[in-house]
């Protein structure tokens, strides 16, 4: 089975692999001072209680925005699973993608993955939205060509920034409005729930509708992250959500590796 690891900037997504079918993915907190010692202990544990063995990973590939991590989760694979491990966009797996922007080596490995995943899945035209320590918006076209996007800050930065900068605001948990959907706050809470929750849909929806006009084809809009079923309930932007994206965008980058030049 193929281990892929997506290192983003608030976690890491560990996930086992199985001929496209993904049978296992644990999460852990992003913290680049993590050694590979500390990621083994762990992930055996957690292989172990879904039935699986060390044994049973044959081959790793890494996504990461956070160079700082990627040391020690190369040694992990090499040391724990001893396999010699590739790295999404780096030689002998570069991203077969075009990266149509002004500076292509800027763009995030997840974003580049979420690209290729979409392009797969669903091709056509697509802007895909992905929920994470930011809110990113990524413009594919029907070719699979990466044309460039948006980048919003993330839902818990920006409740985490209100937070800390009033004294008196508390801090919440981001969910749903649920039953009354008045848009007036009757307490402080209420008020930072609409004011998060339904400005990012305004946010959202604005986005993607100025992004359709300049697009001037069809387009399939499709979500990823873990806020984005939080979202669907409210809305009618998404056409698809696909929560393990960045995931299937390393699954399908490694088929790729695989097959003759």
């Amino acid at each position: 089975m193929l281990l892929a690891i997506d290192a983003g900037n608030t976690n890491l997504v560990f996930a086992l692999v199985e001929d496209g079918v993904i049978r296992a993915r644990w999460r852990i907190a992003t913290d680049p001072r993590r050694t590979a010692d500390e990621y083994a202990v762990w992930l055996h544990q957690l292989l172990a209680l879904e039935g699986f063995g060390k044994d049973d990973v044959k081959a790793v590939i890494i996504g990461t925005v956070v160079p700082r991590a990627l040391h020690n989760l190369e040694v992990l694979a090499t040391k724990y699973f001893g396999v010699e491990p590739l790295v999404a966009g780096r030689p002998p797996v570069e991203w077969g993608i075009e990266l149509d922007v002004v500076e292509p080596g800027s763009v995030g490995a997840d974003r580049a993955l979420n690209a290729i995943a979409a392009h797969t899945l669903y091709g056509g035209d697509l802007i895909v939205v992905d929920f994470g320590t930011a809110t990113t918006f990524d413009v594919v076209d029907y070719s699979g060509a990466y044309k460039g996007g948006i980048i919003a800050p993330g839902i818990n930065l920006s409740l985490d920034a209100l937070v800390a900068a009033a004294a008196r605001l508390p801090r919440i948990a981001m969910e749903a409005p649920k039953g009354n959907l008045s848009v007036i706050g009757r307490t402080t809470e209420d008020q930072m729930h609409i004011g998060i929750y339904w400005g990012y849909v305004a946010m959202m929806e604005g986005l993607v509708a100025r992004m359709r006009a300049e697009i001037g084809r069809p387009v399939t809009v499709v979500a990823t992250g873990g806020l984005a079923t939080l979202f669907d309930k409210h809305t009618e932007l998404f056409d698809e959500i696909e929560g393990d994206l960045t995931i299937q965008g390393l699954a399908m980058l490694y088929r790729q590796s695989l097959s003759p030049a």
